[in-house]
């Protein structure tokens, strides 16, 4: 997991992509006064802000508003392209960080428009078909609340580390110090679910990173914790809306 930290940097530079990154490799919390769309043409990127943390495969675009703090992680090698959206045109999309499922002309759009230097009346029309695309294309449900308080923390930090853990909310009390009840209250009061809510989230997170890679349904399964596929194939087909099979599918035929 990356923290967003107390002090984050501002940005205010032009940038429109960056250098390609290394398997975990860390962009460093900041924020800029302008709005920023991230599109992996290669491997996934975790954006995680004060709020939440999202995922990004390879088929889906992110979404950062103005001044939010963000930072990100990389899943795989990564080459990421980012996009300015002027301040003035943020308003076009959500308030909040959001992932969006892209579509073949959403993509070649985007793309073109990250071509073109001269910001002339071509830019502005891509910039157009971009926003409008947004704005009909589809959000990803997974975001990942994060909480604030320190004795929560302490616990979804550990289950970051290893989603797989089967350690229960009792146990995970015992090595950080906390009760079972004060930490069952703080994450249906915080984060507005159960402790097994939340950790099933985090599962099916990394889930979609593994299948986007193209892991099979099993190795996912048992890798992350599942007692055995078919409560994978349930548990992810209620937060994602389709099978992880399909969503494999569709993942891997979105790099093409």
């Amino acid at each position: 997991m990356t923290e967003v930290a107390h002090e984050p940097v501002f940005l205010d530079g032009d940038v429109v992509e960056c250098e390609p990154l290394s398997h975990g490799e860390v962009v460093a919390p900041h924020f800029h006064d302008f709005g920023q769309l991230r599109y992996a043409v290669s491997g996934a990127l975790v954006t995680t802000t004060e709020v939440g943390t999202w995922v990004t495969p390879a088929n889906r675009i992110t979404w950062v508003p103005p001044f939010h703090v963000h930072s990100s992680r990389a899943h795989g090698e990564t080459d990421i392209r980012l996009l300015r959206v002027p301040a003035d045109r943020a308003g076009q999309l959500p308030a909040e960080p959001s992932v969006f499922v892209a579509s073949a002309l959403l993509r070649e759009a985007y793309l073109a428009l990250l071509g073109d230097s001269d910001q002339g009346p071509r830019a502005r029309l891509l910039l157009d078909v971009v926003l409008v695309e947004l704005a009909r294309a589809q959000r990803e449900p997974l975001r990942l609340p994060e909480p604030a308080d320190p004795r929560l923390k302490a616990v979804t930090d550990l289950l970051h580390a290893n989603p797989a853990s089967p350690a229960t909310l009792t146990e995970l009390g015992r090595r950080t110090g906390s009760s079972e009840r004060t930490l069952s209250r703080l994450f249906s009061g915080e984060l507005s679910m159960s402790f097994h809510q939340w950790r099933t989230l985090l599962r099916v997170q990394r889930a979609v990173l593994d299948l986007a890679e193209g892991a099979s349904v099993t190795d996912t399964a048992m890798r992350l914790g599942w007692a055995n596929p078919s409560s994978f194939i349930e548990a992810f087909t209620a937060l994602v809306g389709q099978t992880p099979g399909r969503y494999r599918a569709t993942a891997r035929a979105g790099r093409g």
